[in-house]
């Protein structure tokens, strides 16, 4: 089982993929700026605009500035290079924080936390999405391939057909 759109397309690799990617952006910033608070973590969003324009931010900065600091890491170790990726993810919201309006991060720990409920939200809303892929590539992987019957392969020699000089 696959799930497609009408024109084809892949959940949210597909065309209608990018307002998905928003509209589940939009549901995490909103859980964290309810959630947080609870805690005394200073994240205010004051309407629904904000929350929109915040999401449209943080994927407009993912989309131009996480590769150029991404390409920057690189060179370091995976431990390191993933470290260094939270940190990219904490600027972001920190920039982000700065460029809308009636969206607020009150300093770097608030920051990260907020970027970890990001980071839960955004695998939650995923997971039955990759259940359902994970299916497919299960179903797709468990037929076995197509022999003909004359025991050989694609360029037609047997497999253990010897190359003379």
């Amino acid at each position: 089982m696959k799930v497609t759109l009408n024109h084809g397309g892949h959940f949210y690799t597909s065309r209608g993929g990018c307002l998905t990617r928003l509209v589940v952006l939009s549901i995490a910033v909103m859980v964290g700026a309810w959630l947080l608070p609870h805690f005394g973590i200073g994240i205010a969003v004051e309407t629904s605009g904000a929350v929109i324009l915040t999401a449209i931010v943080i994927s407009i900065l993912n989309n131009t500035l996480r590769p150029i600091l991404i390409v920057i890491a690189l060179p370091s170790n995976p431990v390191i290079l993933n470290l260094l990726l939270f940190a990219i993810n904490v600027l972001i919201i920190l920039l982000a924080s700065e460029l809308v309006s009636g969206f607020s991060v009150d300093g770097i720990g608030a920051a990260a936390l907020l970027s970890i409920v990001i980071m839960a939200v955004n695998f939650l809303l995923e997971l039955p999405n990759r259940i359902l892929n994970r299916k497919t590539l299960d179903n797709s992987a468990s037929q076995s391939p197509s022999y003909s019957n004359d025991n050989t392969d694609d360029e037609g020699f047997t497999p253990y057909e010897e190359i003379e000089n």
